[in-house]
């Protein structure tokens, strides 16, 4: 397979120096912190103490090295001032790295901010061409797409409005369907499709899995985890400039979202401050593997247990426990205790429902907790939407749904099951 990127070594730091506060105020108020041994108060907020200054520098980068294969559709993750939009600029020669080399190997079309290359005072239609001669396109190649790429955009009306006078999701949506129409080789999109709509989004993600399923890179930066799932069959993740993992998306995501959410798998609540009413509270809700042990990432392959752990403050009264699996946005699947029972005395219980191996698509789960009674008028003693969020991923190492495809697989559920080969009618020969 052909690299379409080579990144060997990489760094970028930026100097915090005396000058270049942009005003003399800035430039006073800087100085004046570094001789009280102040924070800068011009640096952004959250970069101090992510663990890459050293003295006057700051280093956005540090010997960060990857190859991104032709067609391959990348993400890369990590938090605010990990480095991402740094990595994309020095990508997209935006800015040039202090050290370390960056090849490319075709045109590169980049989406790094709302309007990247638009001209306030021109139109719409103007800035499509302005932006496609930008990305190194002929007005012919422009011409020949301007139908498709407004009609993506949704801006028709317009078309023909100076681009001042848009909102910011008229501007992201008509400069990424002029850089994802334009057929560049290399496609870098950066955290800007948050600004469109929901109906956007999902058309934009879309978009990007068809340029990556024609053969061109794409990499994507995001916080949004489903989506890096759902596009991306690889990932990495940046931390204070760093690269600290390389992997199959799912696994990467996993590695994220459990560090960022410090998650065990549990959660709990003391019974004053637990969810439900003076009749059932809840105290915990638990994903265990077959060890017994919470855990926050599971494979595939795992046998889970969901444990919900609730105390009965009212004695003698009958309900049964619900537990709702949530995915992509949409409700997977929900699981009800069969029948109600009567706690006959008050105390501490648990209700405990068997997630069978391989029944679970990778990515980003949110369980759903009830606890009702449906006997008669139906009351809800316990409502929770959001009581514990896991990540699935398929680590290949075992049998599994996909077998030996690496490509994304759509679904919320991805259940394990039996293929045959059948030959129907004999081979026929000529006497």
């Amino acid at each position: 397979m052909t690299t379409a990127i080579s990144i060997q070594n990489v760094s970028k730091y930026y100097r915090l120096g005396m000058i270049g506060g942009g005003t003399l105020a800035g430039d006073l108020n800087r100085w004046w912190a570094r001789v009280r041994g102040k924070p800068d108060p011009l640096l952004k907020v959250g970069e101090s103490d992510l663990g890459n200054q050293e003295g006057e520098f700051i280093w956005a980068l540090r010997d960060v090295s990857f190859d991104v294969q032709q067609g391959e559709a990348m993400g890369i993750i990590g938090r605010n001032g990990a480095g991402k939009s740094t990595l994309l600029k020095i990508l997209s020669r935006v800015t040039a790295p202090t050290g370390g080399v960056v090849k490319a190997k075709g045109r590169v079309a980049s989406l790094l901010e709302v309007g990247t290359g638009f001209h306030p005072e021109l139109t719409g239609r103007e800035n499509t061409y302005l932006n496609g001669a930008i990305m190194g396109m002929s007005r012919a190649e422009v011409r020949r797409k301007f139908d498709e790429i407004v009609d993506f955009s949704g801006v028709e009306q317009f078309i023909d409005t100076p681009v001042k006078r848009y909102s910011s999701g008229m501007y992201v949506r008509l400069a990424f369907a002029v850089a994802a129409h334009l057929e560049p080789e290399i496609l870098i999109v950066d955290e800007v499709l948050s600004v469109g709509d929901a109906a956007f989004q999902k058309k934009s993600l879309g978009k990007m899995g068809d340029v990556a399923r024609g053969g061109r890179t794409v990499l994507f930066v995001s916080h949004n985890m489903p989506a890096i799932n759902r596009l991306c069959t690889r990932a990495v993740l940046l931390d204070a400039g760093k690269l600290i993992e390389d992997g199959p998306a799912p696994q990467i995501t996993a590695s994220y979202l459990a560090e960022a959410q410090d998650s065990s798998g549990q959660r709990t609540w003391s019974l004053e401050n637990a969810p439900g009413t003076n009749e059932v509270r809840l105290l915990g809700v638990n994903l265990e593997k077959s060890d017994g042990q919470p855990a926050f990432t599971v494979d595939v392959s795992d046998r889970l247990t969901v444990r919900i752990r609730y105390y009965v403050g009212t004695l003698g009264i009958q309900f049964r426990c619900a537990a709702q699996f949530y995915t992509q946005g949409v409700l997977a699947f929900a699981s009800i205790e069969p029948v109600e029972q009567v706690r006959e005395e008050c105390g501490e219980y648990d209700s405990v429902v068997v997630i069978p191996p391989h029944l679970l698509a990778e990515g980003e789960y949110t369980v759903g907790v009830s606890i009702f009674s449906s006997a008669g008028a139906k009351q809800h003693y316990v409502r929770l939407r959001d009581a514990l969020m896991f990540q699935v991923y398929d680590s290949m190492t075992s049998p599994s749904a996909r077998g030996d495809y690496a490509q994304t697989i759509g679904g919320v559920v991805r259940p394990l099951l039996e293929w045959k080969i059948m030959k129907t009618h004999p081979e026929r020969h000529e006497g």
